[in-house]
């Protein structure tokens, strides 16, 4: 962050106080876009390529807005199609029994859950992944409390945006929607 974005952050806190969704910091790089995107993807539709940390909502007439995400890390970012089976405010948080096996000292305080709230790693809103006879995958497309995991592969596999990215693509998707987590290819 620059000085001039330093300034003009702690202007706007000054003058419009402090809302726990409030718009995070954020290089213009990484603020969402709309963008063309080629002919042919239906509307409606959530696409994560992983490897340039870029989300797009896609809309009719061959336009999507970009949002900048953060990944799952190695080995944890699971490609394939899926839909939005639900979508939660505030989501409260437990970490899978994998995550606990794999970083006890990290998760193992939360195996009972955390509350939502602007402490939690879901952040202002998530949508749920589910497939087709699974059910619920675990795999989240959330906002967060850390924004500058944004344009890095760091999560235990969900898709994340800063709160108010997060919120403001909540309100666009509607529950059902298909999303598309296409395959690293680095």
């Amino acid at each position: 962050m620059d000085r001039r974005q330093l300034i003009a952050g702690s202007a706007a806190l000054a003058l419009f106080g402090s809302h726990e969704a409030a718009a995070q910091a954020l290089a213009p790089d990484m603020m969402p876009v709309q963008v063309r995107i080629r002919d042919g993807i239906a509307a409606n539709e959530i696409h994560v390529i992983p490897d340039s940390f870029m989300l797009y909502w896609t809309q009719p007439g061959g336009r999507a807005i970009r949002y900048m995400v953060g990944v799952g890390r190695p080995g944890l970012y699971e490609s394939g199609e899926f839909y939005v089976g639900a979508k939660k405010e505030w989501p409260s948080w437990t970490p899978t029994p994998e995550m606990i096996a794999r970083d006890p000292g990290s998760y193992k305080q939360y195996e009972d859950g955390m509350p939502g709230g602007p402490n939690n790693p879901l952040g202002a809103r998530a949508l749920y992944l589910f497939e087709p006879g699974r059910g619920d995958t675990f795999l989240r497309i959330h906002g967060t409390n850390a924004p500058r995991t944004i344009g890095t592969a760091v999560s235990n596999g969900c898709a994340r945006l800063v709160n108010d990215q997060a919120v403001d693509l909540y309100n666009r998707v509607p529950m059902r929607s298909r999303v598309v987590l296409h395959p690293k290819v680095t």
